[in-house]
């Protein structure tokens, strides 16, 4: 069968966002990154190895077009010696294996960090896609295609429902855990031309150009972990990610993410000076009605006007949670829901909830206490617990 990758802007926008960034700002820095499933799959991921690493050695032969390159060259925040870099970049084989661990599949890139980090939604696409070749592909399709309908139905109702002061729109957020590339690319495209009043863009960089739509993303958890890292006091590791960010992007892709150790200890620092550069805040864990609360009243205590300002949700949504969501906050502020498996995954089989996190950075240990029980990731109980210490954060997720 065909490759499951075969062009380097099948990711996010947000792993070149944070790429140029590190590269600029930290470009030394090593990372080890490792693969974690969250649920029980249908079959054993195991069983995938032999596939996975014909597909790493594959991947690992791939590199940027010029046509590529010039594309990304024409996004006004993308620098040229960035472009530079890319036109040289190749993925090293060496920085990353696959192997099976007491029957579990288990995938490590280790190396430095400009080199490994965008190994990560390569990955979650490669094996997502060798584990529902599983499945009966032709029903799956039939299935997804039926939901496909529905969804572009309500989608038309919208416009048809009293109008807040701020539009619903929507966007996709589903490289990591589609289904398959082609099915991405025909839920994107279905999208945007069934629904373009609310389907604003992708987050998929290759989907994004070749079917004219706006590129969307900002930044991961990955990028203000690594400031752990990276020789400020940790008490002040958001605020030094955060200040990198501005003068990098100089008022582009300025949306922040807020749950690295949660909304409060984030708020803490987000003051008058980034809420001002800023344009707005991603949720990605918690209760989003609470989260956005908490949101508007800070701006309301800053004396900001919440209108000029965006919310960005992104925790595992549906249509409908983000349509109550709307409904909540329609009025007070911008929105955007940014959705993903609900997408590209939505077969009538169970999704895979993988993700590939950055573990360490610099040989010391890196910490996300989220906002949801269950999503924390760290491998040094004392670095956590030193950290909630510092920040003053109670509950670890």
């Amino acid at each position: 069968m065909k490759p499951v990758i075969h062009s380097l802007l099948d990711t996010d926008l947000y792993k070149f966002s944070m790429w140029q960034a590190m590269l600029h700002r930290h470009p030394t820095t090593q990372a080890r990154y490792t693969f974690v499933c969250r649920n029980r799959s249908a079959y054993p991921l195991a069983a995938l190895l032999d596939e996975l690493n014909r597909e790493l050695d594959h991947l690992c032969t791939l590199r940027f077009r010029a046509d590529e390159l010039a594309w990304l060259g024409g996004l006004r925040y993308i620098k040229s010696d960035f472009v530079d870099f890319l036109r040289i970049f190749q993925f090293q084989r060496e920085f990353i294996r696959a192997s099976v661990a007491h029957g579990q599949l288990t995938i490590e890139a280790r190396g430095p960090q400009v080199h490994v980090m965008a190994f990560e939604i390569f990955v979650l696409a490669i094996v997502n896609e060798l584990y529902f070749r599983r499945f009966d592909t032709a029903a799956a399709l039939a299935e997804g295609r039926r939901r496909l309908r529905d969804k572009v139905a309500r989608l038309q109702a919208v416009g048809r429902e009293p109008p807040l002061r701020h539009p619903f729109e929507i966007t996709d957020f589903g490289v990591r855990r589609r289904f398959s590339g082609d099915w991405q690319r025909e839920v994107v495209a279905t999208l945007a031309a069934e629904a373009p009043q609310v389907f604003k863009g992708t987050s998929n960089v290759m989907l994004a150009r070749e079917l004219g739509l706006v590129p969307i993303g900002t930044m991961a958890h990955e990028y203000l972990q690594t400031y752990q890292t990276l020789g400020v006091r940790l008490r002040d590791f958001q605020k030094a990610a955060l200040e990198d960010w501005v003068q990098e992007y100089r008022g582009d892709l300025g949306i922040a993410l807020t749950d690295v150790i949660g909304m409060d200890a984030f708020l803490a620092d987000f003051d008058l000076y980034f809420a001002k550069l800023f344009d707005g805040l991603r949720h990605d864990s918690g209760d989003p009605i609470a989260w956005g609360e908490k949101a508007l009243a800070h701006y309301a205590r800053l004396r900001i006007d919440p209108h000029t300002k965006r919310l960005v949700f992104s925790d595992g949504l549906d249509i409908a949670t983000a349509l109550r969501i709307h409904r909540h906050f329609g009025d007070r502020a911008q929105l955007g829901f940014g959705i993903g498996t609900h997408l590209t995954n939505d077969m009538g089989l169970q999704p895979l909830n993988i993700v590939m996190k950055l573990r360490e950075a610099n040989g010391q240990p890196v910490a996300k206490i989220s906002d949801t029980p269950g999503k924390a990731l760290c491998d040094d109980a004392t670095f956590l617990a030193y950290l909630r210490q510092v920040f003053g954060v109670r509950d670890a997720g």
